[in-house]
């Protein structure tokens, strides 16, 4: 009896200890460096309306220390609407900075904290010919803090899941006296859950 509690306390310690070497495989430590973002293009038909979708958005994030990393973000984005022979345009540009705190970052599965910054800018163009509106560049600067999970499935390659928690936007609509919108949400909109794949140097 007592061989075989020992058997079984062995093996429990064994799989326990492999467990643990087996979460550190492809885990985050200091110095590495991370890079994700996104791409989408597409194209939505009806009758003579038509819209084309363009984005590209990558990030970049470097740990800073052992639980910390900081990164920057480049966005690029393009919409168009054909409506016969009116159209209109517009496009964007964006950059951003966050830091994320990991809790276990050394697990191939960890929570993480993020607080991020951005800044965009809008370019609107109206056929003048067909719509009553007038051309417009808007700017918009956002601070958001936000909650995730990260799993990684490789040494190299993970992917993660994140909602936002805490938002504050203001857009100033044009400027040339136009009122500004200052927008405030708090709570987590599950709804609204974004998913990722990231891949670690």
């Amino acid at each position: 009896m007592k061989k075989l509690l020992f058997a079984a306390a062995a093996v429990f310690a064994f799989s326990f200890a492999n467990a643990q070497e087996e979460s550190t495989d492809g885990g985050f430590s200091q110095g590495d460096v991370f890079v994700s973002g996104a791409f989408t293009f597409g194209s939505e038909k009806t009758g003579d309306f038509k819209v084309n979708t363009f984005e590209v958005a990558p990030k970049v994030g470097y740990f800073v220390t052992e639980n910390i990393a900081a990164g920057l973000m480049l966005g690029y984005a393009s919409n168009k609407v054909d409506v016969g022979s009116a159209d209109a345009t517009n496009s964007g540009f964006g950059v951003g900075a966050f830091g994320r705190y990991y809790f276990t970052p050394a697990n191939k599965f960890s929570l993480f904290a993020e607080l991020g910054a951005n800044y965009m800018g809008y370019s609107y163009e109206f056929d003048p010919e067909d719509f009553t509106a007038s051309d417009a560049d808007v700017k918009e600067f956002g601070v958001n803090l936000g909650a995730g999970i990260n799993y990684f499935v490789s040494s190299n390659f993970s992917i993660e899941a994140g909602v936002a928690v805490l938002g504050y936007s203001s857009n100033d609509n044009g400027g040339d006296g136009a009122e500004k919108t200052n927008s405030f949400n708090f709570g987590g909109d599950w709804r609204a859950v974004t998913f990722g794949v990231n891949y670690k140097f």
